[in-house]
């Protein structure tokens, strides 16, 4: 009599670095890096920890590996469609909004990034932005600074909405009615003490972050192409 087959998981030939850099975005985006754990990439990928380690030695590598991948996807996505549009300028606006709308999807890759310092995922966009700084015709002395106010920007600015972005989501808050709540607040402020706030509440109500963000990555590009003209 033929043996009856047995309803066991079966693991997926071929695991590689790769793959396993793909299920743990997908534990990241699900569960944020609470839930990024060895036990649970074990289960989604049907393997046994012993063969996760042989890629990678730990959740700290595990979580710059996963950052690493998204920061490639963007630094790599194209930017330009003509020769008009592929002008360093465009470019860096293109590889900004890139990186804000990355961070706002993947809200951990904000927090990856701070603590990545000075390995692959932090380089990649220093140097992507810093080529197109030199192409501006930056002096030597000076592309340094550019490139560290356009990266600290894109960090500071694109954590702090995905950071937001998270917040409002874990708490059930619409976006609408809070900065409506919040533009009705600031109408009430004294308008001897606070004047410019209470003359901005009206434009709070209705503001886009991503137009606001890219809005400040034009001040510095003037800033960096004043400066150069100097």
């Amino acid at each position: 009599m033929a043996k009856k087959a047995q309803s066991v998981p079966r693991r997926e030939k071929g695991l590689s670095r790769n793959r396993i850099i793909e299920a743990s975005i997908e534990l990241l985006d699900s569960s944020g890096e609470g839930g990024l754990t060895f036990r649970a990439l074990s289960e989604r990928l049907a393997t046994g920890p012993g063969a996760i380690y042989w890629h990678i030695a730990s959740k700290s590598e595990l979580l710059i590996a996963a950052c690493d991948a998204i920061v490639a996807r963007t630094m790599n996505a194209p930017v330009a469609t003509n020769k008009r549009e592929a002008t360093p300028q465009a470019i860096i606006r293109s590889l900004a909004l890139g990186m804000f709308d990355a961070i706002d999807a993947h809200p951990w890759v904000g927090s990856a990034l701070i603590r990545a310092e000075l390995q692959s995922p932090m380089v990649r966009i220093v140097e992507r932005i810093g080529q197109q700084v030199r192409a501006l015709g930056v002096p030597d002395e000076q592309q340094w600074e550019a490139v560290s106010a356009l990266f600290s920007y894109i960090l500071g600015v694109g954590g702090k909405n995905a950071a937001n972005g998270q917040l409002a989501r874990t708490r059930g808050i619409d976006r609408s009615e809070f900065l409506e709540a919040m533009s009705h607040v600031w109408l009430q402020l004294d308008p001897q003490e606070y004047p410019f706030v209470r003359s901005a509440a009206g434009q709070l109500r209705a503001h886009d972050d991503r137009m606001d963000f890219l809005a400040g990555i034009n001040l510095i590009l003037k800033g960096i192409e004043s400066s150069r003209r100097r």
